[in-house]
């Protein structure tokens, strides 16, 4: 139930008998204080003018109006140079409850995507390396964004990217071949812009054991195997820690087949036939100067080699010609500088530019006894993804990732995230799930079990402001959800259902729930928090949370 949509629709109304358009700023919103209603609306101000009214003089034409539109509008106040401020029934809010009820599962979903078709690419960490705790964020964040996104009515696929071409590829191998070696007993000059970690030294004594011939093979095919080999491992490791993390992806699509399956030189012959390429000192380059960017930019170098914005340009037009509408890219902070190169390629590829979307995940510092841990993927010192689920665990691990905005730093509490009490903020989420659990469990007890849908009627005796505010809060959410999806922004969920956590705690430590001698008021609040507690789970889901139903 939205009540906003539920006031849209008088409005469209109202306006309609008042001969009136619906102006572009017309704005439906909570007022800033409680006391001023549920809903705020400046219809009468941005109208005033076409309708040759004084606006509080429209605004009273419109609150006498909309009461007979819409039954479930208790009050209607004029305010300040026009606004209406809108109050509804108590019983407007109770419906929440049924509503809740028969949705379940799927209370909170809606429609508004309409079956667009979007392409959520995440993570895709070049696979040099284990994951390290800032891939987390981007996982978390990308596996969110597509729960929000399918919630709301998109149709929706999920991508990692996976460079296994290239110069880094190229040190993959030769890392890996150099520990090999030096494992046979050779002096080994390890050059600094190698991969160092331990997991090198491990990746070239498996594949010492498996293929001990390997170091009698011609040099360029030996390094050749080891970063096969490498790639091979650490992808499966990869693919490992998302599983255990909880993210899925439909799709692992390799840069290596872009060359291999003509992309690259479809994506350069659009670009070409768009005339936006040209021929310089041997080079190609595409003109993204004539599309916004701050310079043109290098496709093809003069050895004939390509760059990583060819191959990222190439990646891109498939995914279009693949028929997906709505690109949704999650690349890390350090990226930021590439977005307009990009959104110049996707105006070359003559799609709108409202078909390309990118989300940016800043560092997140890991602290460890206070102490921020430095990282580095190539010295081998980071905090891996499996170390942090190792410690926290998924739920913790997610719930923090996404408790602030993804262009936002974030600094990981380690102590924070293993606390069991209520200043861990998914243990304060959690719990609250598992509290309306036990609550009907002892009603089942006490002989107070509910039905599977409570009467409307049942519910008259939830009267108090508090549980006026859980209602209100409950109504948001199909909302909230929508406009997270929307906006790209999965964070709103976390803080949605901190807030639900809050009044659902304050709730329980001010009024009785199972009331021995008012059973009406017991069943009433049982099927309230009941519903809470259904918020909360599919809140939860959205962030890739589990709600335990006892802690």
């Amino acid at each position: 139930m939205r009540a906003a949509d539920t006031l849209r629709a008088a409005l469209r109304a109202a306006l309609k008998e008042l001969d009136l358009p619906w102006p572009e700023k017309l704005v439906v919103e909570p007022p800033r204080e409680a006391k001023h209603g549920d809903l705020s609306t400046n219809a009468a101000l941005v109208l005033a003018k076409e309708a040759r009214r004084n606006p509080r003089e429209l605004a009273a034409a419109l609150a006498e109006r909309l009461p007979a539109l819409c039954p479930d509008i208790e009050s209607i106040e004029v305010a300040g140079p026009g606004f209406c401020n809108i109050t509804f029934k108590p019983d407007f809010w109770r419906r929440v409850v049924t509503e809740v009820e028969a949705a379940g599962g799927a209370w909170g979903t809606s429609k508004a995507g309409a079956g667009r078709e979007v392409l959520v690419e995440f993570v895709s960490a070049n696979p040099t390396g284990p994951l390290h705790v800032g891939h987390g964020r981007g996982a978390a964040v990308g596996d969110s964004l597509a729960r929000l996104l399918r919630a709301s009515g998109y149709a929706v696929e999920t991508e990692y990217y996976l460079n296994d071409a290239g110069l880094q590829m190229r040190k993959l191998g030769l890392s890996v071949w150099l520990r090999l070696r030096e494992a046979l007993g050779e002096k080994i000059d390890f050059p600094d812009d190698c991969y160092k970690g331990d997991y090198i030294r491990d990746i070239a004594a498996d594949l010492l054991r498996e293929e001990p011939e390997l170091a009698t093979l011609p040099e360029d095919e030996a390094r050749a195997r080891c970063g096969d080999y490498a790639v091979k491992q650490i992808l499966a490791g990869i693919k490992a820690d998302l599983a255990a993390f909880r993210v899925e992806h439909n799709r692992f699509f390799s840069e290596k087949s872009l060359v291999d399956s003509g992309a690259v030189a479809a994506a350069f012959a659009a670009l070409e036939k768009a005339g936006y390429t040209y021929e310089k000192d041997g080079a190609l380059w595409f003109a993204t100067t004539r599309l916004g960017d701050d310079k043109d930019r290098v496709l093809r170098k003069s050895d004939g080699s390509l760059t990583y914005f060819a191959s990222d340009i190439a990646y891109h037009h498939d995914k279009y010609r693949r028929g997906h509408r709505w690109l949704v890219d999650v690349w890390g902070a350090d990226h930021h500088g590439y977005i307009p190169r990009m959104r110049a390629a996707v105006a070359a590829m003559h799609e709108p530019e409202s078909s390309f979307d990118v989300v940016l995940i800043q560092l997140v510092n890991w602290l460890r006894d206070g102490q921020v841990v430095s990282m580095s993927t190539r010295a081998g010192e980071f905090v891996t993804l499996k170390e942090v689920l190792d410690e926290v665990g998924t739920d913790a691990a997610r719930f923090l990732f996404l408790s602030r905005k993804s262009d936002s730093p974030l600094d990981f509490d380690l102590e924070l995230a293993t606390r069991r009490n209520l200043d861990n903020p998914v243990y304060y989420v959690q719990y609250a799930h598992a509290r309306v659990c036990s609550l009907l469990r002892r009603a089942v007890d006490q002989d107070l079990s509910l039905p599977d849908r409570v009467d409307e009627a049942a519910l008259a005796a939830l009267d108090t402001p508090e549980d006026m505010a859980l209602l209100r809060q409950m109504a948001a959410f199909e909302e909230m959800v929508a406009q997270a999806a929307l906006h790209l922004a999965p964070h709103h969920v976390s803080r949605y259902v901190q807030e639900l956590a809050g009044l659902l705690h304050g709730y329980y430590a001010k009024h009785q729930i199972l009331v021995p001698d008012d059973r009406p008021r017991a069943v009433a609040r049982l099927a309230l928090l009941r519903a809470v507690g259904q918020t909360l789970k599919n809140g939860l889901f959205l962030l890739g949370v589990s709600a335990p139903e006892s802690m």
